[in-house]
């Protein structure tokens, strides 16, 4: 979708105009209500899917392209906004004391809590979980406590995030992924013109897995529990013999259907060598096949 695009009535190329002028002025922008009109109809439009922070572009040599100026907006939004008490006050079932429980939630006035009703079709189980405005979540989402989506997120449908799951900023989740607990999926806001992480359509993400820094995870991919995947981490290609490693201009990425676990690699030089050490290193040991599939069958039974 290009910026002049118009959906749902809004012009977009109209939008982006104004976002790009009142972040380019800086602080004169605060107190500025056309300023803040201008992020709240982009926050509209990041909830509702019109806009992304990052989009598919079969031109780009990732496969996306970064929408900096989405970001700039989300920025815009914190700059503009004042602190304000959200804080929730009511019982959750009865306290031994026989007191409501509050709980305390202090933030920008330009990114309450978003809510949901049933016609949403995103279920999102009880038990502290929060998804902040500006975040997108699609229909068929199921979101198990506690997780935490932040602004500019876009997570596709049939997606399941699981306990303890974090969906960062602007991070884009594809269709039917599976972040299990404890996934860490980093967010970037600065610099604008970085790329989110991004994870394709189908990925399964193993519990206390972490993805940060621009990562792209192409579809279909299965990162095993505990596997970690940084710029500044290579990954070991055994099946193709290659390894794989971001450059300056970009990111690391998985190849689709990797099959990604945890692994080491001796130090060959040094006190290193001396002492027997091995440092952490990701090991793509096969592609997925039927074998793999079956094994993450239960996606559907959790739904």
């Amino acid at each position: 979708m290009t910026s002049a695009t118009k959906a749902e009535g809004l012009d977009l190329g109209d939008l982006q105009a104004r976002i790009e002028r009142y972040f380019a002025a800086g602080a004169d922008a605060i107190g500025d209500d056309d300023a803040l009109g201008t992020f709240i109809e982009l926050r509209h439009a990041l909830e509702d899917g019109i806009v992304r922070a990052a989009e598919p572009d079969l031109a780009s040599p990732t496969g996306w392209r970064v929408n900096a100026w989405v970001k700039r907006g989300i920025l815009l939004g914190f700059r503009v906004g004042k602190l304000t008490d959200h804080s929730i006050l009511g019982v959750v079932g009865t306290s031994i004391f026989g007191r409501n429980l509050q709980m305390t939630f202090i933030d920008k006035d330009t990114y309450p809590a978003r809510r949901f009703v049933p016609e949403d079709g995103v279920r999102i189980v009880p038990g502290g979980t929060a998804v902040r405005s500006g975040a997108y979540v699609a229909r068929g989402v199921v979101v198990m406590p506690p997780a935490y989506v932040n602004a500019g997120a876009y997570i596709d449908e049939g997606a399941m995030v699981d306990s303890h799951a974090l969906v960062g900023s602007c991070a884009q989740i594809g269709k039917r992924v599976h972040l299990s607990a404890a996934a860490q999926i980093g967010g970037v806001l600065e610099p604008v013109n970085a790329s989110p992480v991004i994870i394709e359509d189908d990925v399964l993400v193993g519990g206390n897995t972490g993805v940060y820094e621009g990562t792209v995870v192409r579809r279909r991919a299965v990162l095993a529990a505990g596997t970690i995947l940084t710029r500044g981490t290579p990954v070991y290609d055994v099946v193709n013999g290659t390894i794989l490693k971001a450059t300056v201009s970009m990111p690391l990425i998985i190849p689709e259907g990797a099959v990604v676990v945890p692994g080491s690699r001796a130090v060959t030089s040094g006190h290193g060598k001396t002492m027997g050490l091995s440092v952490y290193t990701p090991v793509i040991v096969k592609y997925r096949d039927e074998k793999t599939d079956l094994s993450t069958a239960l996606e559907d039974l959790l739904r």
